[in-house]
């Protein structure tokens, strides 16, 4: 029997392999970085390169569900529109209901439920997506949850999701993470870790700043081009310093 044909049939040694094929779509997508920091959530995505007559604000990779949730992700593109939407809806519905914004913990268990839905009955398959989701708490903290095609969810200091060398990554942000971070060094920290996988600099990634203003939960700041640019130009300037000097003959 061909295991790998039904989404609701475990093979014999427990895998469902549906899943698993969601879980490569993730791997084969571009890379998604979230680090926590002491006030804020800094979240950077490796951003493909675009046709030349292709408006780039059409493609977002880091997109905001409510108040104070925003969304990083990796994997199939249409598949996160269907997700984020699902998201949006409930946000709002939630709101509604509750006269009351949904909590960063709620958001993170409904966008894992709705994964996990779609991996347990047949006429659907499994999102192809993992998603990091920035935000602050009830008691004002900054937090990072993930969640993965199979419907876990869990919470993060500093997380990796897409892309190959996702578990280097995520060792060097191990190695580097501390928790007296401020909002710079996060970002540079994220930035650090998404030049080991992007090749031309500041063009090719995207970094979005989630921090609390006033009564606002998580407000995304977008850092520009030009920003990243000195940040990257920095970032290098240290590793050149850092380089051994060969001795002189």
């Amino acid at each position: 029997m061909s295991y790998d044909r039904a989404i609701t049939v475990f093979s014999p040694d427990g895998h469902l392999f549906q899943v698993e094929y969601a879980m490569e779509a993730v791997r084969r997508g571009s890379t998604a970085v979230g680090v926590l920091a002491s006030d804020c959530v800094v979240l950077a995505v490796e951003r493909r390169a675009l046709a030349k007559l292709q408006d780039p604000r059409t493609i977002r990779k880091i997109v905001s569900i409510d108040q104070n949730t925003t969304l990083a992700f990796a994997g199939l593109t249409a598949d996160a529109r269907v997700l984020i939407n699902k998201a949006r809806v409930e946000a709002q519905s939630y709101r509604l209901t509750c006269e009351d914004a949904p909590s960063m913990d709620y958001m993170a268990r409904y966008v894992a439920r709705t994964q996990q839905s779609y991996t347990q009955r047949g006429g659907v398959r499994p999102f192809g997506i993992a998603t990091l989701m920035a935000g602050f708490d009830s008691d004002g903290k900054p937090v990072l949850y993930q969640t993965d095609p199979a419907g876990t969810h869990s919470s993060w200091k500093a997380q990796v999701v897409g892309g190959r060398n996702s578990k280097t990554l995520r060792e060097f942000l191990e190695q580097n993470w501390s928790a007296d971070l401020n909002q710079s060094d996060a970002v540079n920290l994220a930035v650090k870790a998404l030049l080991e996988v992007v090749d031309s600099g500041a063009k090719n990634m995207e970094v979005c700043v989630v921090k609390k203003e006033g009564f606002e939960g998580g407000v995304p700041t977008f850092m520009g081009d030009e920003a990243l640019d000195e940040i990257v130009k920095a970032i290098e300037r240290e590793k050149e310093e850092d380089l051994p000097v060969a001795p002189a003959e």
